[in-house]
């Protein structure tokens, strides 16, 4: 069996939208969040939601579909043992255990293309409920 292309496994790209979207999130602090998902129509990973700087990790929170996969990069402020304020962004593919298979493994497969081309990711997560994404694990792995 062969396979053609830069990602073969899934075969999407990575909207140009999504990537400038990210680069203000990661250079000008313009968002707090951002929510990914595959249009499977276009074949690319397309921006569904972004929030803003003053919008919170429970808000982050509440913006995941409950059922659905999605991609989601979050920038974490947290303070040093030395007393520094610092941020670090997180990559979380969000995958729900009662989303399709067919969404889980197009999601999957779709991810480390998706993830190279975002730069400046410090740590990634797996989850597939809000436990394994709480804001207490998260801020400390960051510091």
């Amino acid at each position: 069996m062969s396979f053609r292309g830069t990602n073969a496994s899934s075969g999407m790209t990575v909207a140009d939208h999504s990537k400038s979207t990210y680069l203000e999130l990661q250079r000008k602090k313009v968002f707090r969040y951002m929510i990914f998902k595959i249009d499977e129509k276009k074949k690319e990973v397309v921006v569904e939601k972004t929030g803003g700087p003053s919008e919170n990790y429970d808000d982050f929170t509440a913006s995941l579909p409950e059922t659905d996969c999605r991609y989601a990069v979050y920038d974490v402020d947290f303070v040093t043992s030395e007393n520094c304020q610092k941020s670090k962004i997180f990559f979380i593919a969000w995958s729900p255990s009662v989303s399709r298979i067919r969404a889980k493994m197009l999601y999957a497969t779709s991810k480390e293309r998706f993830i190279r081309e975002l730069e400046g990711i410090h740590y990634e997560i797996q989850a597939t409920d809000p436990t394994e994404m709480d804001l207490e694990l998260i801020r400390g792995r960051a510091s």
